[in-house]
């Protein structure tokens, strides 16, 4: 079930025959269930049929989005339907490590039967996206002490962007199983490991600096990859979100999927049955490839985790009382093709001097190579890692609360300024809501399913807003 929810995340798996297949797979469960039950009077979901793709497109067609007319319901139902794909890709990444929390995954279930109920009302629904923001905060937490507990805390780090002289592997994507097994078996072949995108703050876990092919980060957020992979020459493996349709079939013969990722003409690595995968044709070919071509020198600094973070607390405090930080700001999310989004890039620029990012996901890549400088000591970009250690900077604002002897955490000096794309950044959104974090503004534009009346809600009782132009929110963020 996991799975089959992160395999349709945005740019996760245009493999139309991996989609069909599981499409069978889960229905054969579903119908065992059903036999086993003899459960009566249920939903055409757990009675339909289908036999050839073609009548997957007839059915998908008759209960798709737009099958729910009431658009605030429709609107509702999505904004649930994306927060439990986010949240499914993050139990997802704790179960491969070996942690689990049955009360998610019956959440998702019971979330999932939710939006076929016809008999919710708008403020049932408006009820179950909070409780889907509840749930995200405990599956973030889960992920969070997964990595802790297999990899260590993650620690104050300077990572290359340059490049070494031997042939390399590039890793994307999210899962640190997937490195680790990765670094494993590239011990002592003369192939070098680069992380690419959202792998990044695997550089900040301890046990990853144990291996000296662990050579440093190439690239930028995953929308370049089109060029950057070109100059990188070696094999690329995929292991969740972002692929973006390669357009020279050269690199569409070095990139392998794994897990929920996948694409048509690239290979597929499968786990055993022991959760082992065997990346020998990887690291084969990786021999056979030049060494990869620098674009870029010189080095970035991250592993601002919750625990790091909390170690600077005294200095971090002090700054704040002495007036050296005046605001925080939380720039999470995700990045993006569009023009729009240089957006952030100007606005970290123009920030005022003592101020200092928050930030977390491959948004951090429109401003994490900046030199925005320090304060006192402190950098003033603190990348805490992937988009699901969102949680340390929501752990981080409700430990200053309690260390400054706040009862609301809207009046620490912190501001939220997300850019949004794809689901995960959608639960990473219904979680801080959760928290009752207030005035928080999302951006480019606002998600695209969020009806008027829907819209006025988040407005109204949480004070979401959009963005404006940079110079008018700076003003506006500071006067707060």
């Amino acid at each position: 079930m996991l799975n089959s929810l992160f395999m349709t995340i945005t740019n996760a798996n245009f493999d139309g025959d991996a989609i069909e297949k599981q499409i069978y797979k889960m229905l054969a469960f579903r119908d065992n269930l059903r036999e086993k039950t003899g459960l009566g009077n249920l939903h055409d979901a757990a009675l339909f049929q289908v036999n050839s793709r073609q009548a997957m497109l007839d059915k998908a067609a008759t209960v798709g989005v737009l099958a729910t007319k009431d658009e605030d319901i429709r609107s509702l139902r999505e904004m649930i339907t994306y927060g439990l794909k986010g949240m499914a890709a993050y139990a997802e990444h704790a179960k491969n490590i070996g942690k689990e929390n049955p009360e998610i995954n019956a959440f998702i279930y019971e979330a999932l039967a939710a939006t076929l109920d016809d008999s919710l009302t708008v403020d049932d629904l408006v009820a179950l996206t909070l409780k889907t923001g509840e749930h995200g905060v405990k599956v973030m937490a889960l992920l969070d002490e997964a990595h802790r507990w297999r990899f260590g805390n993650p620690e104050i780090t300077e990572v290359q962007i340059g490049v070494r002289k031997n042939p390399a592997i590039l890793i994307s994507g999210h899962d640190l199983t997937d490195l680790e097994q990765l670094l494993e078996q590239t011990k002592g072949t003369g192939v070098d490991v680069y992380t690419h995108s959202e792998m990044l703050p695997a550089h900040y876990y301890p046990a990853f600096k144990k291996y000296e092919h662990f050579a440093g980060n190439y690239g930028n957020a995953w929308w370049k990859q089109t060029t950057e992979f070109e100059t990188f020459h070696g094999p690329i493996l995929f292991t969740t979100n972002c692929i973006v349709p390669p357009r020279k079939e050269e690199i569409r013969q070095r990139i392998f999927t794994t897990g929920s990722a996948g694409y048509p003409g690239c290979k597929h690595i499968e786990a055993d049955e022991n959760g082992k995968k065997d990346f020998s044709e990887i690291i084969a070919l990786a021999k056979t490839l030049p060494p990869p071509e620098e674009i870029e020198t010189g080095s970035i600094v991250g592993g601002f985790a919750h625990n790091q973070v909390m170690a600077l607390a005294d200095k971090v405090i002090e700054a704040v009382k002495s007036g050296a930080i005046k605001k925080f700001f939380v720039m999470a999310g995700c990045d993006g093709r569009m023009k729009s989004r240089e957006y952030y890039t100007e606005f970290a620029q123009k920030l005022p001097k003592d101020t200092v990012i928050l930030t977390a996901g491959c948004a951090k890549y429109r401003y994490n190579k900046l030199n925005l400088g320090e304060i006192g000591g402190i950098p003033r970009v603190l990348d805490a890692g992937q988009c699901n250690d969102s949680y340390s900077l929501a752990v981080i604002a409700l430990k200053l609360k309690e260390a400054f002897g706040l009862d609301d955490i809207n009046k620490l000096p912190i501001a939220f300024n997300i850019a949004w794309y794809e689901q995960k950044a959608v639960i990473v959104l219904l979680s801080l809501l959760y928290l009752g974090i207030k005035n928080i503004h999302l951006g480019p534009t606002l998600p695209g399913f969020l009806s008027e009346n829907v819209a006025k809600v988040l407005v109204d009782k949480f004070g979401i807003a959009g963005i404006g132009t940079v110079d008018d929110d700076i003003e506006m963020f500071m006067a707060r």
